[in-house]
Protein backbone atom coordinates (compact mmCIF):
# COMPACT_ATOMS: atom_id res chain seq x y z
CA UNK A 1 0.00 0.00 0.00
CA UNK A 2 2.84 2.37 0.92
CA UNK A 3 4.51 1.67 -2.45
CA UNK A 4 1.29 2.43 -4.33
CA UNK A 5 0.89 5.73 -2.47
CA UNK A 6 4.48 6.61 -3.26
CA UNK A 7 3.81 5.95 -6.96
CA UNK A 8 0.67 8.10 -6.94
CA UNK A 9 2.52 10.97 -5.31
CA UNK A 10 5.26 10.68 -7.93
CA UNK A 11 2.68 10.89 -10.73
CA UNK A 12 1.12 13.96 -9.13
CA UNK A 13 4.53 15.53 -8.78
CA UNK A 14 5.14 15.10 -12.49
CA UNK A 15 2.34 17.56 -13.32
CA UNK A 16 2.57 21.01 -14.90
CA UNK A 17 5.19 22.14 -12.42
CA UNK A 18 7.68 19.51 -13.61
CA UNK A 19 7.09 19.91 -17.37
CA UNK A 20 10.22 20.32 -19.40
CA UNK A 21 10.93 23.56 -21.30
CA UNK A 22 10.49 21.66 -24.57
CA UNK A 23 7.00 20.51 -23.58
CA UNK A 24 6.08 24.04 -22.51
CA UNK A 25 7.30 25.40 -25.87
CA UNK A 26 5.27 22.79 -27.75
CA UNK A 27 2.16 23.66 -25.75
CA UNK A 28 2.61 27.33 -26.57
CA UNK A 29 3.04 26.57 -30.26
CA UNK A 30 -0.11 24.43 -30.23
CA UNK A 31 -2.07 27.20 -28.50
CA UNK A 32 -0.81 29.79 -30.99
CA UNK A 33 -1.72 27.55 -33.92
CA UNK A 34 -5.20 26.97 -32.46
CA UNK A 35 -5.82 30.70 -32.17
CA UNK A 36 -4.39 31.28 -35.65
CA UNK A 37 -6.86 28.83 -37.17
CA UNK A 38 -9.70 30.47 -35.25
CA UNK A 39 -8.71 33.89 -36.54
CA UNK A 40 -8.49 32.61 -40.13
CA UNK A 41 -11.92 30.98 -39.84
CA UNK A 42 -13.37 34.19 -38.40
CA UNK A 43 -11.80 36.20 -41.24
CA UNK A 44 -13.49 33.93 -43.79
CA UNK A 45 -16.86 34.46 -42.14
CA UNK A 46 -16.27 38.21 -41.91
CA UNK A 47 -15.28 38.32 -45.59
CA UNK A 48 -18.43 36.43 -46.55
CA UNK A 49 -20.57 38.74 -44.44
CA UNK A 50 -18.84 41.77 -45.97
CA UNK A 51 -19.58 40.54 -49.50
CA UNK A 52 -23.25 40.01 -48.65
CA UNK A 53 -23.58 43.41 -47.02
CA UNK A 54 -21.82 45.21 -49.88
CA UNK A 55 -24.04 43.49 -52.45
CA UNK A 56 -27.20 44.41 -50.55
CA UNK A 57 -26.10 48.02 -50.06
CA UNK A 58 -25.11 48.46 -53.71
CA UNK A 59 -28.29 46.79 -54.97
CA UNK A 60 -30.62 48.56 -52.55
CA UNK A 61 -31.92 51.17 -55.06
CA UNK A 62 -33.09 48.33 -57.31
CA UNK A 63 -34.46 46.31 -54.39
CA UNK A 64 -36.37 49.35 -53.13
CA UNK A 65 -37.68 50.26 -56.58
CA UNK A 66 -38.80 46.85 -57.90
CA UNK A 67 -39.11 44.64 -54.83
CA UNK A 68 -40.15 41.05 -55.45
CA UNK A 69 -41.42 42.05 -58.91
CA UNK A 70 -37.78 42.08 -60.01
CA UNK A 71 -37.80 38.26 -59.92
CA UNK A 72 -41.03 37.78 -61.85
CA UNK A 73 -40.68 40.11 -64.83
CA UNK A 74 -38.71 39.45 -68.00
CA UNK A 75 -38.44 43.06 -69.19
CA UNK A 76 -34.93 44.49 -69.35
CA UNK A 77 -34.99 48.03 -70.71
CA UNK A 78 -32.12 50.25 -69.50
CA UNK A 79 -33.28 53.46 -71.30
CA UNK A 80 -36.68 53.22 -69.58
CA UNK A 81 -35.11 51.96 -66.32
CA UNK A 82 -37.27 48.85 -66.26
CA UNK A 83 -35.45 45.75 -65.12
CA UNK A 84 -36.38 42.16 -64.38
CA UNK A 85 -34.26 39.13 -63.51
CA UNK A 86 -36.55 36.39 -64.83
CA UNK A 87 -34.69 35.75 -68.10
CA UNK A 88 -31.13 35.73 -66.62
CA UNK A 89 -32.18 33.60 -63.64
CA UNK A 90 -34.04 31.18 -65.92
CA UNK A 91 -31.08 30.92 -68.27
CA UNK A 92 -28.65 30.30 -65.41
CA UNK A 93 -30.76 27.52 -63.92
CA UNK A 94 -31.61 25.85 -67.24
CA UNK A 95 -28.06 25.78 -68.58
CA UNK A 96 -26.72 24.49 -65.25
CA UNK A 97 -29.34 21.72 -65.10
CA UNK A 98 -28.55 20.68 -68.69
CA UNK A 99 -24.85 20.64 -67.83
CA UNK A 100 -25.42 18.41 -64.80
CA UNK A 101 -27.72 16.02 -66.68
CA UNK A 102 -24.98 15.46 -69.23
CA UNK A 103 -21.86 15.73 -67.08
CA UNK A 104 -22.80 13.55 -64.10
CA UNK A 105 -23.35 10.23 -65.97
CA UNK A 106 -20.38 10.88 -68.27
CA UNK A 107 -18.14 11.69 -65.30
CA UNK A 108 -19.35 8.60 -63.45
CA UNK A 109 -18.52 6.46 -66.49
CA UNK A 110 -15.05 7.99 -66.74
CA UNK A 111 -14.37 7.44 -63.04
CA UNK A 112 -15.69 3.87 -63.23
CA UNK A 113 -13.46 3.09 -66.20
CA UNK A 114 -10.36 4.61 -64.62
CA UNK A 115 -10.77 2.83 -61.28
CA UNK A 116 -12.16 -0.57 -62.28
CA UNK A 117 -11.83 -1.30 -66.01
CA UNK A 118 -8.90 0.62 -67.44
CA UNK A 119 -5.62 -1.23 -68.08
CA UNK A 120 -2.71 -0.03 -66.00
CA UNK A 121 -0.81 1.41 -68.98
CA UNK A 122 -3.79 3.60 -69.93
CA UNK A 123 -4.93 4.73 -66.48
CA UNK A 124 -2.29 7.38 -65.80
CA UNK A 125 -2.16 9.10 -69.25
CA UNK A 126 -5.96 9.11 -69.57
CA UNK A 127 -6.39 10.53 -66.07
CA UNK A 128 -3.80 13.20 -66.80
CA UNK A 129 -5.51 14.13 -70.06
CA UNK A 130 -8.85 14.54 -68.31
CA UNK A 131 -7.28 16.75 -65.65
CA UNK A 132 -5.64 18.88 -68.35
CA UNK A 133 -9.10 19.66 -69.75
CA UNK A 134 -9.80 21.58 -66.55
CA UNK A 135 -6.81 23.84 -67.25
CA UNK A 136 -8.18 25.12 -70.56
CA UNK A 137 -9.37 28.75 -70.15
CA UNK A 138 -13.10 29.27 -70.35
CA UNK A 139 -12.76 31.79 -73.16
CA UNK A 140 -11.19 29.05 -75.31
CA UNK A 141 -14.23 26.86 -74.69
CA UNK A 142 -16.44 29.78 -75.61
CA UNK A 143 -14.61 30.54 -78.86
CA UNK A 144 -14.60 26.86 -79.81
CA UNK A 145 -18.30 26.64 -79.01
CA UNK A 146 -19.15 29.70 -81.11
CA UNK A 147 -16.92 29.04 -84.11
CA UNK A 148 -16.88 25.24 -84.31
CA UNK A 149 -19.53 23.56 -82.18
CA UNK A 150 -22.57 25.78 -82.65
CA UNK A 151 -22.53 25.72 -86.51
CA UNK A 152 -22.31 21.92 -86.50
CA UNK A 153 -24.88 21.70 -83.73
CA UNK A 154 -27.33 23.92 -85.61
CA UNK A 155 -26.83 22.12 -88.93
CA UNK A 156 -26.96 18.50 -87.82
CA UNK A 157 -27.95 17.96 -84.18
CA UNK A 158 -30.80 20.43 -83.72
CA UNK A 159 -32.78 19.32 -86.83
CA UNK A 160 -32.42 15.71 -85.71
CA UNK A 161 -33.58 16.57 -82.17
CA UNK A 162 -36.56 18.49 -83.56
CA UNK A 163 -37.51 15.58 -85.83
CA UNK A 164 -37.29 13.00 -83.03
CA UNK A 165 -37.70 14.39 -79.52
CA UNK A 166 -39.61 17.39 -80.84
CA UNK A 167 -42.48 15.13 -81.89
CA UNK A 168 -43.08 13.77 -78.39
CA UNK A 169 -46.20 15.07 -76.63
CA UNK A 170 -44.80 16.56 -73.41
CA UNK A 171 -41.12 17.28 -73.91
CA UNK A 172 -41.47 18.14 -77.59
CA UNK A 173 -41.81 21.85 -76.81
CA UNK A 174 -38.27 21.81 -75.43
CA UNK A 175 -36.88 20.86 -78.83
CA UNK A 176 -38.94 23.10 -81.10
CA UNK A 177 -37.99 26.24 -82.95
CA UNK A 178 -35.47 27.24 -85.60
CA UNK A 179 -32.09 25.49 -85.45
CA UNK A 180 -29.83 28.51 -85.04
CA UNK A 181 -27.05 26.68 -83.18
CA UNK A 182 -26.49 29.05 -80.28
CA UNK A 183 -28.96 29.10 -77.41
CA UNK A 184 -29.72 27.55 -74.04
CA UNK A 185 -29.08 23.97 -75.10
CA UNK A 186 -25.78 24.83 -76.77
CA UNK A 187 -24.64 26.72 -73.66
CA UNK A 188 -25.63 23.81 -71.44
CA UNK A 189 -23.60 21.36 -73.55
CA UNK A 190 -20.54 23.63 -73.47
CA UNK A 191 -20.88 23.91 -69.70
CA UNK A 192 -21.14 20.12 -69.45
CA UNK A 193 -17.88 19.72 -71.37
CA UNK A 194 -16.25 22.24 -69.02
CA UNK A 195 -17.34 20.64 -65.73
CA UNK A 196 -16.78 17.00 -66.71
CA UNK A 197 -13.05 17.13 -65.78
CA UNK A 198 -13.83 18.49 -62.30
CA UNK A 199 -16.55 15.97 -61.46
CA UNK A 200 -14.69 13.03 -63.02
CA UNK A 201 -11.46 13.82 -61.16
CA UNK A 202 -13.22 14.08 -57.79
CA UNK A 203 -15.19 10.88 -58.41
CA UNK A 204 -12.06 9.00 -59.42
CA UNK A 205 -10.19 10.14 -56.32
CA UNK A 206 -12.99 9.21 -53.92
CA UNK A 207 -13.59 5.87 -55.65
CA UNK A 208 -9.94 5.00 -55.09
CA UNK A 209 -10.38 5.65 -51.35
CA UNK A 210 -12.69 2.63 -51.04
CA UNK A 211 -10.86 -0.12 -49.10
CA UNK A 212 -9.80 -2.86 -51.55
CA UNK A 213 -10.96 -5.51 -49.08
CA UNK A 214 -14.57 -4.37 -49.46
CA UNK A 215 -14.48 -4.58 -53.25
CA UNK A 216 -12.59 -7.88 -53.27
CA UNK A 217 -15.11 -9.36 -50.84
CA UNK A 218 -17.97 -8.35 -53.14
CA UNK A 219 -16.19 -9.76 -56.18
CA UNK A 220 -15.52 -12.95 -54.21
CA UNK A 221 -19.25 -13.33 -53.58
CA UNK A 222 -19.88 -13.18 -57.33
CA UNK A 223 -20.87 -9.53 -57.70
CA UNK A 224 -20.45 -7.84 -61.05
CA UNK A 225 -18.55 -4.60 -61.56
CA UNK A 226 -21.78 -2.61 -61.59
CA UNK A 227 -23.00 -4.32 -58.42
CA UNK A 228 -19.71 -3.51 -56.69
CA UNK A 229 -19.94 0.13 -57.74
CA UNK A 230 -23.60 0.57 -56.83
CA UNK A 231 -23.61 -1.54 -53.67
CA UNK A 232 -20.16 -0.95 -52.21
CA UNK A 233 -18.27 1.98 -53.73
CA UNK A 234 -21.08 4.51 -54.08
CA UNK A 235 -22.45 4.06 -50.52
CA UNK A 236 -18.92 4.32 -49.11
CA UNK A 237 -18.03 7.45 -51.12
CA UNK A 238 -21.45 9.14 -51.15
CA UNK A 239 -20.28 12.36 -49.51
CA UNK A 240 -17.34 12.75 -51.88
CA UNK A 241 -19.48 12.09 -54.96
CA UNK A 242 -22.04 14.69 -53.92
CA UNK A 243 -19.22 17.11 -53.18
CA UNK A 244 -17.78 16.61 -56.67
CA UNK A 245 -21.18 17.18 -58.26
CA UNK A 246 -21.65 20.37 -56.21
CA UNK A 247 -18.19 21.51 -57.31
CA UNK A 248 -19.20 21.08 -60.94
CA UNK A 249 -22.54 22.80 -60.34
CA UNK A 250 -20.77 25.76 -58.74
CA UNK A 251 -18.52 26.03 -61.79
CA UNK A 252 -21.56 25.90 -64.09
CA UNK A 253 -23.48 28.55 -62.14
CA UNK A 254 -20.56 30.95 -62.06
CA UNK A 255 -19.19 30.47 -65.58
CA UNK A 256 -19.11 33.70 -67.57
CA UNK A 257 -17.16 33.90 -70.82
CA UNK A 258 -18.04 30.52 -72.34
CA UNK A 259 -21.75 31.09 -71.72
CA UNK A 260 -21.56 34.65 -73.06
CA UNK A 261 -20.23 33.37 -76.38
CA UNK A 262 -22.90 30.75 -77.07
CA UNK A 263 -26.11 31.59 -75.17
CA UNK A 264 -27.29 34.34 -77.54
CA UNK A 265 -27.50 37.20 -75.00
CA UNK A 266 -31.15 38.13 -75.58
CA UNK A 267 -33.52 39.14 -72.79
CA UNK A 268 -36.61 37.50 -74.26
CA UNK A 269 -38.53 34.51 -72.97
CA UNK A 270 -40.94 33.49 -75.72
CA UNK A 271 -41.45 29.82 -74.90
CA UNK A 272 -39.73 26.94 -73.17
CA UNK A 273 -37.72 25.81 -76.17
CA UNK A 274 -34.09 25.02 -75.46
CA UNK A 275 -33.19 26.12 -78.98
CA UNK A 276 -34.02 29.77 -78.30
CA UNK A 277 -31.43 32.36 -77.40
CA UNK A 278 -31.37 33.51 -73.82
CA UNK A 279 -29.26 35.12 -71.16
CA UNK A 280 -27.70 34.25 -67.84
CA UNK A 281 -26.76 36.24 -64.79
CA UNK A 282 -23.06 36.03 -65.54
CA UNK A 283 -23.41 36.87 -69.23
CA UNK A 284 -25.63 39.87 -68.42
CA UNK A 285 -23.03 41.15 -65.99
CA UNK A 286 -20.21 40.60 -68.48
CA UNK A 287 -22.04 42.36 -71.31
CA UNK A 288 -23.49 45.36 -69.48
CA UNK A 289 -21.60 46.13 -66.30
CA UNK A 290 -18.75 48.02 -67.97
CA UNK A 291 -21.18 50.26 -69.88
CA UNK A 292 -23.91 50.58 -67.26
CA UNK A 293 -24.75 54.10 -66.19
CA UNK A 294 -24.48 54.84 -62.47
CA UNK A 295 -27.75 54.55 -60.67
CA UNK A 296 -30.58 52.12 -61.16
CA UNK A 297 -28.97 50.19 -64.02
CA UNK A 298 -25.85 49.42 -62.00
CA UNK A 299 -27.97 48.57 -58.95
CA UNK A 300 -30.05 46.14 -61.01
CA UNK A 301 -26.92 44.40 -62.27
CA UNK A 302 -25.56 44.10 -58.74
CA UNK A 303 -28.90 42.66 -57.65
CA UNK A 304 -28.42 40.02 -60.35
CA UNK A 305 -25.14 39.13 -58.68
CA UNK A 306 -26.92 38.96 -55.34
CA UNK A 307 -29.50 36.59 -56.84
CA UNK A 308 -26.72 34.36 -58.16
CA UNK A 309 -25.17 34.35 -54.70
CA UNK A 310 -28.49 33.31 -53.16
CA UNK A 311 -28.98 30.56 -55.76
CA UNK A 312 -25.53 29.16 -55.01
CA UNK A 313 -26.21 29.32 -51.26
CA UNK A 314 -29.50 27.45 -51.67
CA UNK A 315 -27.83 24.77 -53.78
CA UNK A 316 -25.11 24.22 -51.17
CA UNK A 317 -27.68 24.13 -48.37
CA UNK A 318 -29.74 21.58 -50.31
CA UNK A 319 -26.66 19.39 -50.80
CA UNK A 320 -25.88 19.52 -47.07
CA UNK A 321 -29.46 18.57 -46.21
CA UNK A 322 -29.32 15.71 -48.72
CA UNK A 323 -26.13 14.35 -47.18
CA UNK A 324 -27.57 14.66 -43.67
CA UNK A 325 -30.73 12.82 -44.71
CA UNK A 326 -28.74 10.05 -46.37
CA UNK A 327 -26.58 9.71 -43.26
CA UNK A 328 -29.66 9.43 -41.05
CA UNK A 329 -31.20 6.86 -43.37
CA UNK A 330 -28.01 4.84 -43.36
CA UNK A 331 -27.84 4.99 -39.56
CA UNK A 332 -31.47 3.92 -39.28
CA UNK A 333 -30.91 1.00 -41.61
CA UNK A 334 -27.91 -0.08 -39.58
Amino acid sequence: MRAERTGESAVRASGPASRTPMAIAHARVDLAFEWLTRIVAACVLLLLAGIIVSLIVSAWPSIERFGFHFLTTSEWNPPMERFGALVPAYGTLVTSIIALLIAVPVSFGIALFLTELSPIWLKRPLGTAIELLAAIPSIVYGMWGLLVFSPLFGEYAQPWLAATLGKLPVIGVLFSGPPIGIGLLCAGIILAIMIIPFIASVMRDVFELTPPMLKESAYGLGATTWEVMSGVVLPYTRAGVVGGIMLGLGRALGETMAVTFVIGNTNMLQNFSLFQSGNSVTSALANEFAEASPGLHTAALIELGLILFVITLLVLAASKLLLARLARAEGGAA
